[in-house]
Order: structure tokens, then C-alpha cells, then sequence
């Protein structure tokens, strides 16, 4: 079982939100599980945890505009350092903004290889893989 049951990012043009998460939750082995006129939901390829370990981009229910709260962060697991990596230069090249490109961060633990998005409503993510190179 995984801490969370699930994340939701509040978004305010949900295609281009759905084109860009596509691209990066691809790098990490995840894809759209859901799709409505509000929301698009990520998981495993699996499908064995539909709904739950996911991550949810909707527009607000409250018709009020998407906005990324100062001081939070999504971290996002990935497999390897590559996958870091791949998914930072992913995030940039479909619109994200850099905030950290990928490396160690020896002041949190010393295989804490990590690089920061924002996404395309200011939605800070957090990439990490917590193994050293050769894992």
C-alpha cells in the first residue's frame, strides 16, 4: 500500500494539461487511465490500481482559476536516474518551466538525484530517483 490514495493538480486548460502530462507520466511508465470533461487521470499501465496510486488533473469545481500553492510540491518516483532525466527534458520540451535541473541534492541524503517542473498551471513537481547510479 502507498501513502496516498491519490493527488488531484488543479488546471486551467485541460487539453494542453492532458498533453503534457501524457508526455511526462509516459517517461515513468504511467498512462491516462480516465478521461472526462473536467479531469484525466494516471496510473499504471497495468490498470491494477484503477483509481487509487494515481495522480488526477481537473478544473476546479468551483469555476475559480487553478493555481499552484507556494511551498508544495508533487514528488514523483522514478525508476532510475535516466528516468529523472528524461522526464525534466520531457517537461520543458512541452511547455513546462525548469526550477532545478536534475542532480544530487547531497543536503536531503546522498543518492537523492532529483530535478523541479513546474507544469503549465505552476504546479510544482519534484522528479526523484533515491538510488545511487548504479541501481
Amino acid at each position: 500500500m502507498t501513502i496516498f490514495s491519490h493527488i488531484t493538480l488543479g488546471v486551467n486548460n485541460l487539453d494542453a494539461s492532458i498533453a503534457f502530462y501524457d508526455g511526462v507520466m509516459g517517461v515513468l511508465g504511467y498512462e491516462r487511465h480516465s478521461t472526462g470533461d473536467s479531469f484525466a487521470g494516471y496510473g499504471p499501465r497495468d490498470g491494477s490500481q484503477f483509481g487509487t496510486n494515481s495522480l488526477w488533473i481537473l478544473t476546479p469545481s468551483d469555476g475559480e482559476p487553478a493555481s499552484g500553492a507556494n511551498g508544495t510540491n508533487i514528488a514523483l518516483h522514478a525508476p532510475d536516474r535516466q528516468a529523472v532525466r528524461d522526464f525534466h527534458r520531457v517537461a520543458v520540451e512541452l511547455g513546462g518551466r525548469d526550477d532545478g535541473e536534475p542532480g544530487v541534492r547531497a543536503d536531503v541524503h546522498p543518492n537523492f538525484y532529483a530535478g523541479y517542473i513546474y507544469d503549465l498551471d505552476g504546479n510544482k513537481l519534484v522528479i526523484v530517483c533515491h538510488y545511487g547510479e548504479d541501481a
